[in-house]
């Protein structure tokens, strides 16, 4: 199974502000979505709290090291490894946020679909240093802002080399 990254950032690597996003990007969520569609997802607690619902037509996986923790229409699993057990049919497994799970599975990541945000803005969540030359640019396509789209942004796909 391949391990994914989805993440979208910006200049400075900045992924969350308050436990959302910090920029309006309509086209990032519809590429979301389509990258996402009919595979399974990894999150975090936090990253699925701030999405406040499963996200339909995924297998949605919420890592909670909290033994009560609940999550109507996920399956909740305690750690890392659990979470690939749960999604070890698939092909690939998308893993969506947070930091902190980003961090924790760098090492494991295959693949990176990254939103680049084409501006420095402020938030409190940042994507895990990562050093660019260990990985190969597959594709990139950059688009201005618009009206559904507060900033420039392009949509880049990495490989690990």
């Amino acid at each position: 199974m391949k391990t994914a990254f989805v993440v979208a950032m910006d200049e400075n690597g900045l992924i969350g502000k308050d436990n959302d996003l910090p920029w309006r990007l309509s086209a990032d969520l519809q590429y979301f979505r389509r990258i996402t569609m009919g595979k399974p997802i990894l999150m975090g607690r936090h990253t699925h709290e701030s999405i406040g619902r499963p996200l339909p037509g995924r297998q949605n996986i919420v890592v909670s090291s909290l033994p009560e923790y609940q999550a109507p229409g996920c399956d909740v699993v305690h750690s890392i490894e659990d979470g690939l057990n749960a999604a070890a049919d698939a092909e690939e497994l998308m893993v969506i946020g947070g930091s902190s799970l980003f961090k924790q599975m760098f090492d494991d990541a295959d693949i990176l679909y990254l939103t680049r945000v084409h501006a420095e803005l402020e938030g409190d969540t940042w994507f895990p240093a990562w050093d660019e030359s260990q990985w190969q640019l597959l594709s990139q396509e950059s688009h201005p802002a618009d009206e559904k789209n507060d900033y420039a942004y392009s949509f880049e796909v990495y490989q690990r080399v």
